[in-house]
């Protein structure tokens, strides 16, 4: 059986952090695919040199070009200009479309029956880039963010409870920014409702938390944004995909009424397996949470119809 070939668009931290959380995995053989020439086959090469002493067989390839992509299961694009301290994701914007239209044009080219995961920012607006240029259907193409949201949500009811962070369940819904919506009626510590187990004051300062908790390491490190925590999110998609697990995640996807969204990538819980998105799971939200997730589709799709008006 041929082992599954995944490409990593983009070597910065998150794609290089994600091609070696991939290769550790050792189910997979990573293409890096990168501009700047010698970095991608520096770190592909380096990757490979762990394998001995880490245990696993996994072959890296960097490459500045998209030969060596060729008959991709799965295409991750991370590449584009990460936030910098003070810049809004509605800056990011035009820059960051050109580039995912580029390298998804190059790599479906390439692998017409692949799966696209796309984490480059701002998030949703990115996925609904890679699927108008793509042409794909709905199901093959996805943004990793609300696995993201919803670790960092789970971090910080572990730190606020001391309890493990495996019996923490959470889910954070809508866009990948600060109108984001992390459900405090679905989250769950061994199955009690978070909201029996925190009060309300305390369990809003880390919902808000939660919101800006990618703004808040990128203050912190000054240089840069997460890719620890973003590339541990993109490898649990993949697994969920390749291994045709259905784990239920929360993902970008293409909602075509579900929730009262239309035409939108917004996040929702869906079902990952061998065919990319296999199913929209629809729950009933609190009014208040409805009412969140109504505004961060309207974020998203302000978004969305700038890229239209930029010719993307």
């Amino acid at each position: 059986m041929a082992r599954t070939k995944i490409t990593v668009i983009g070597a910065g931290n998150v794609g290089a952090t994600t091609a070696q959380r991939l290769a550790e995995k050792d189910f997979a053989d990573v293409v890096l695919v990168d501009i700047v020439e010698g970095m991608p086959q520096g770190k592909a090469l380096d990757i490979m040199q762990s394998g001995p002493v880490y245990g696993y067989d996994s072959k890296v390839i960097g490459t500045n070009g998209y030969d060596e992509t060729e008959g991709s299961d799965i295409i991750v694009i991370t590449s584009g200009m990460p936030r910098k301290p003070g810049m809004s994701r509605d800056d990011l914007l035009k820059v960051n479309a050109g580039i995912v239209k580029e390298v998804t044009e190059k790599s479906v080219a390439k692998s017409p029956n692949a799966i696209i995961i796309v984490v480059s920012n701002p998030l949703d607006a990115m996925t609904y880039v890679a699927y108008k240029t793509s042409k794909f259907e709905k199901n093959r193409v996805m943004g990793m963010a609300g696995i993201l949201d919803s670790a960092r949500f789970r971090t910080f009811i572990s730190m606020e409870l001391d309890v493990s962070v495996e019996n923490i369940n959470a889910f954070v819904l809508g866009g990948h920014g600060d109108t984001m919506v992390p459900s405090t009626k679905y989250t769950t510590v061994a199955g009690i409702p978070v909201e029996d187990l925190i009060p309300k004051d305390r369990l809003d300062a880390i919902v808000e938390r939660t919101r800006k908790g990618g703004g808040e390491i990128v203050s912190l490190l000054k240089t840069g944004s997460a890719y620890y925590a973003p590339s541990a999110a993109v490898v649990e998609m993949v697994e969920s995909i390749v291994f045709d697990k259905k784990k239920i995640l929360p993902c970008a996807a293409l909602c075509q009424g579900e929730y009262g969204i239309d035409n939108l990538f917004v996040g929702v819980p869906v079902k990952l397996g061998k065919n990319g998105v296999e199913q929209i799971i629809e729950f009933k939200l609190s009014e208040e949470e409805h009412a969140a997730l109504m505004k961060s589709a309207a974020a998203v799709k302000e978004l969305c119809d700038k890229v239209d008006e930029m010719g993307f």
